[in-house]
């Protein structure tokens, strides 16, 4: 199964740059997240092989096979009605479907690898293959935010690569990169070494991440990417960095140092939290607020990791929550984009009256992303504030309130200005001749999402509570 999804992808590349046409190229894509999500399935269930060399599924990383597999699954089925307006030749879109068949491709091996050295370079394949997404539109902003994106994850991944060469020297006699090896002689690492080490790979995965203070790619990518790729970059890409550091912290903990890093992730975690405080009362670009609400909810997921204890079961469900929510904010934004042609803030009114379908999943997935009930982020989030009170971190429990409502209400009265107020006459005219381009594909797969998002925030099924408890256990 590990084998299929990994080599798939591959001759899928080479079929869609030999036929180089539109319909064979957005049909792989299709291809690929069915193929993709039928094994993640199997093999999560027990059919099937779950490893090959350096490559495995384990019961840390299935979840986020699971969580990308679905967003994946969603994107292509939003993509395939988002490409059929797009005024593009037959071979710019073949390389836009062969970038993201590579794009998943390393997010999916940055999640089976078992060797840190192999997750390192799919990182930054990851980097190479989402660049030219980004750029895709060839505007002034886009190229902007492409090269700033490659700019300071490059450095993020040269600091990361430090952080590797400081391990590697702690380690001493241990010479190998494998997770399995590591976590067996941590206890025997110099500290010092593995300190550093810590801090260096804390902020160069926490740039992919999108980590405060390394975040600052992050905006630009996402608000300029096509909005598939902004799902994808958001929902899936910062999960596979997230998932590396969580690897790493393992073995912190298991060097005897988990005070120390739990405090690089506090102040990461809540500086992030801070920076979209800050920001979020400025922006006049929609795309840009949720890549502003993505570095909220990674600094949360950073929170939860500093917190330990039955913190670490929010944060799965954070992940899950987040990922689900915000793919579902990010796809319904391409619909306001396609109707209104402009991504200022202020220039987007009277959404109800242009649209009611995509008004609503708008106001929905907001109520997802902010933990409204029954989200699964209401769940996790409360968790994470039951788990303050009770480690009596009262100053940190009142911060993380106080800065999670404020970003709360600076997107919420964008969210509701944007979908109540009166649509103008220009604007409607606008919309009128832009409906058409909204096909029932851009409705149905947020509808999935947010089912699911608000489902299992009330019930989460047996064999998926049971994935999230393996997955608890080895953090």
């Amino acid at each position: 199964m590990i084998s299929t999804i990994l080599i798939f992808p591959i001759v899928a590349c080479l079929l869609v740059m030999l036929v180089k046409k539109k319909a064979f190229a957005t049909f792989m894509v299709n291809a690929y997240a069915i193929i993709h999500f039928i094994c993640t399935m199997l093999m999560v269930t027990g059919i099937g092989n779950k490893s090959v060399p350096y490559f495995a599924l384990d019961n840390t990383n299935s979840i986020f096979l699971i969580v990308l597999s679905l967003v994946f699954l969603m994107v292509a089925m939003y993509n395939t009605g988002y490409v059929r307006h797009l005024e593009c030749s037959d071979k710019k879109l073949c390389h836009y479907s062969f970038m993201i068949l590579v794009f998943v491709l390393s997010m999916t091996g940055t999640l089976l690898s078992t060797d840190l050295g192999i997750s390192w370079i799919l990182i930054e394949g990851t980097t190479l293959s989402s660049a030219y997404l980004i750029y895709f539109n060839k505007t002034k902003h886009s190229i902007e935010a492409a090269w700033k994106y490659v700019f300071i994850c490059s450095i993020g991944i040269a600091l990361a690569f430090v952080g590797i060469i400081l391990l590697n020297i702690s380690s001493g006699a241990v010479n190998s990169m494998s997770f399995a090896e590591l976590y067996r002689h941590a206890s025997e690492f110099d500290l010092m070494w593995l300190k550093l080490a810590f801090v260096f790979m804390l902020f160069g995965f926490g740039a992919k991440m999108g980590l405060a203070p390394a975040h600052f790619w992050l905006p630009d990518a996402h608000s300029e990417a096509p909005s598939p790729i902004s799902a994808l970059l958001s929902a899936t890409l910062l999960n596979s960095a997230f998932l590396v550091i969580v690897r790493v912290f393992k073995i912190m903990e298991l060097a005897n140092c988990t005070n120390y890093a739990r405090l690089m992730l506090l102040v990461m975690g809540f500086l992030s939290l801070f920076v979209t405080a800050v920001f979020v009362y400025h922006i006049k670009n929609y795309k840009r607020m949720l890549a502003y609400s993505s570095i909220e909810n990674m600094g949360i997921l950073a929170v939860g990791m500093a917190l330990g204890g039955a913190a670490y079961y929010a944060v799965v469900l954070h992940l899950i929550g987040h990922s689900l929510a915000k793919a579902s904010f990010f796809l319904t934004s391409g619909n306001i984009l396609e109707l209104f042609e402009t991504k200022r803030i202020k220039s987007v009114k009277g959404l109800n009256s242009a649209d009611s379908k995509t008004c609503w999943l708008w106001v929905a997935s907001f109520l997802a992303i902010c933990a409204f009930p029954t989200s699964l982020l209401f769940i996790s989030e409360f968790i994470m504030i039951k788990t303050m009170i009770l480690d009596k971190h009262y100053i940190l429990c009142g911060l993380f309130v106080f800065l999670l409502t404020i970003i709360l209400y600076g997107i919420g009265r964008v969210v509701i200005k944007m979908a109540f107020d009166e649509l103008s006459e220009d604007k409607a005219k606008v919309v009128e001749k832009n409906i058409n381009k909204v096909s029932i594909l851009m409705y149905v797969p947020q509808v999935i999402l947010l089912v699911l998002v608000f489902t299992f925030g009330v019930y989460i099924p047996q064999w998926l509570n049971e994935v999230i408890k393996l997955a608890v256990g080895t953090f």
